[in-house]
């Protein structure tokens, strides 16, 4: 008989043990599971909030777009802040065609006859056939002056029309295709000048005509002869047609260096609005 104390038997002293009830055990995974899941949201939203401010500390990045939007209006103001006899400088040099057959390290000069009132692009352009299309794409103004070469045989108007951007440009240099240079010798409208080798120079005598993208700007030149002659099919004439090509596009290349000077990239800091 097994031993008693008080009167009960010691066998019968506690139950045995048979761990915790099944209610408490579950909230106590529960609370462990919370905890763990708690500590891995904190990480991660420190890990989110240090690479936010990482990226704040670092210099903006600009897109392919955000950089020519940036370069076309740095370039793109200059037809207002610089003077006009900047944009077309009072002597311009320009090299040889090499279908002349010539030296090309001749440089040539043509000296400017005079500077035209700032115009609108249909005014200062054939209106029909490229003023209309200039103005579609937002042609700000038109901005023109004439040049004779250094023998005062040829005399050319070189025009500067400011577009909104880039993007415009190239769009109307498209629709332009075809219609500047023609046969109609369409393109910018001349500037004569009074008393001067470019006196004679008006639309009917264009002998050639063309337009380039410089940046947001679409450079023109018109080049004819200083003796008036009439309009004539230059281009059955290969030595003529090199010839007044070098000069027009010399002429208008070289302002369109001042002008549509292109400018670094952008880049932070150091631009505005970085």
């Amino acid at each position: 008989m097994a031993t008693e104390y008080g009167g009960r038997p010691w066998r019968h002293a506690a139950p045995s043990y048979g761990g915790q009830p099944p209610n408490r055990a579950r909230r106590g995974s529960q609370r462990w599971f919370a905890a763990i899941a708690a500590l891995v949201l904190g990480v991660a939203g420190l890990a989110v909030a240090l690479t936010g401010i990482a990226f704040q500390l670092l210099p903006r990045q600009f897109s392919a777009e955000q950089q020519r939007q940036i370069t076309d209006w740095e370039v793109g103001k200059r037809w207002r802040t610089m003077p006009a006899g900047t944009i077309f400088p009072a002597s311009l040099h320009y090299e040889l065609s090499s279908a002349l057959g010539v030296d090309l390290n001749l440089q040539l000069t043509a000296d400017r006859i005079g500077i035209a009132s700032q115009a609108s692009c249909a005014a200062a352009t054939d209106p029909a056939a490229v003023g209309a299309v200039l103005a579609r794409h937002g042609c700000e103004a038109m901005l023109r002056a004439t040049y004779v070469d250094g023998t005062d045989s040829y005399v050319i108007t070189v025009g500067v029309a400011a577009m909104p951007g880039s993007a415009q440009v190239n769009a109307a240099k498209r629709e332009l295709a075809g219609v500047v240079g023609g046969s109609n010798g369409a393109g910018v409208r001349t500037v004569p000048v009074a008393g001067s080798p470019a006196a004679l120079f008006i639309d009917s005598r264009r002998q050639l005509s063309a337009s380039f993208a410089a940046g947001p700007y679409l450079v023109f030149y018109a080049i004819g002869y200083t003796d008036g002659r009439p309009s004539v099919p230059v281009s059955a004439d290969h030595y003529a047609d090199s010839e007044m090509t070098t000069a027009g596009a010399g002429v208008a290349q070289a302002v369109a260096s001042e002008v549509g000077k292109s400018v670094p990239p952008p880049q932070c800091p150091g631009t505005p609005g970085c």
